[in-house]
């Protein structure tokens, strides 16, 4: 009784649970301000910035909180917001894309690509823009020749594109263990690891308009299209029989999905299982209606990935990577989503 309860809940005010999480993530900015070795309360937060107004008075140089939060903190929060609501929008389209609730939005190979092109960039000595730039086109490049490599065949199903995403990754990961072969094992291998374990920490404004202007252009136009994405999910032939080029529809969201992670692994490395898991979360709340699936899933992500990055920033003297807690939590959560799913079936 309570289950369906809940169920007509959310079916009839989706958006009151919208408005909630989007309040829940506005607060838990708020409060993420306040958070890190070097304790800020709100209270001065808030006078710091009234201070920086130039019509009020001059800063003080004596004043440290506002620079921490300016310089270090903001941007951090705003990056990951940005990549946990990209990556976690990209995984809810591409589960709909695929019918299938156990994908994420790595099978095309993209987080292999932008691996491979980061780790390059930092042997061959390239500055963070470098970094960035390296790993956003590698990640598109390996998107792009998994797409090729599934228009070989005629078939119109999605099969084709999950081999090829296999077959890019294989060869990019292999590319990977080439370059960390014969990467300086005194520096610059310990950057590549802890580049691919994941990190915010080294954000920077610069790293915010890159990811905000991809996401805002690409999940924008996801948002617009949600309303098709729910006939996708039927069987190709109802599709087309309702109006949809079903193959041009698929590639362009898979494309624009890829977009979105790829903006992700170039500023901040590997951060799996986020777009695998919180879809979940988002389906649980708001119902599989991917017109509210959609914006959910974004706004979840957003929460996720900034909730494990305070944890990885309060946790221990060293900094944890946020990879790390995002595989210790995914990998338990996906466990029972695939018991669940196999045991009663994904329409229950």
């Amino acid at each position: 009784m309570a289950v369906t309860e809940t169920n007509r809940m959310r079916a009839a005010h989706p958006e009151i649970f919208l408005l909630a999480l989007l309040i829940a993530l506005i607060v838990l900015m708020f409060g993420s301000l306040t958070i890190g070795r070097y304790p800020v309360s709100l209270s001065e937060i808030i006078r710091s910035i009234i201070s920086t107004n130039p019509f009020v008075a001059a800063r003080s140089a004596a004043d440290q909180s506002w620079l921490i939060v300016e310089v270090i903190r903001l941007p951090r929060i705003l990056l990951a917001c940005l990549c946990g609501m990209g990556v976690a929008l990209a995984g809810a389209v591409m589960q709909g894309v695929f019918r299938n609730p156990l994908v994420g939005p790595e099978i095309t190979g993209i987080s292999a690509g932008a691996s491979l092109g980061g780790a390059s960039a930092i042997v061959l000595g390239f500055s963070t823009i470098g970094i960035v730039a390296s790993a956003f086109s590698l990640g598109l490049t390996a998107v792009l020749l998994a797409f090729l490599l599934a228009r070989v065949t005629d078939r119109q199903s999605a099969l084709p594109l999950v081999l090829s995403g296999i077959i890019v990754t294989g060869f990019f990961s292999s590319l990977l263990g080439l370059v960390q072969t014969f990467a300086d094992p005194t520096l610059e291998l310990q950057s590549i690891i802890y580049w691919l374990l994941g990190s915010f920490a080294g954000a920077t404004f610069a790293k915010v308009l890159i990811v905000g202007s991809i996401t805002l252009v690409a999940g924008s136009l996801l948002l617009a299209l949600r309303w098709r994405l729910n006939l996708l999910s039927l069987h190709d032939d109802d599709a087309r029989a309702l109006g949809i080029n079903v193959a041009a529809l698929r590639w362009v969201m898979l494309g624009l999905s890829s977009l979105l992670v790829a903006a992700q692994v170039s500023v901040s490395g590997g951060i799996g299982w986020v777009g695998l898991i919180v879809p979940h979360f988002a389906r649980f709340l708001v119902g599989p209606e991917h017109s509210r699936l959609l914006p959910a899933s974004a706004i979840i992500g957003g929460i996720y990935v900034l909730a494990l990055d305070d944890v990885a920033r309060m946790m221990g003297s060293h900094e944890i990577p946020i990879g790390l807690l995002t595989s210790f939590v995914g990998a338990p959560v996906f466990a029972f989503l695939f018991w669940r799913y196999e045991a009663r079936g994904w329409s229950d």
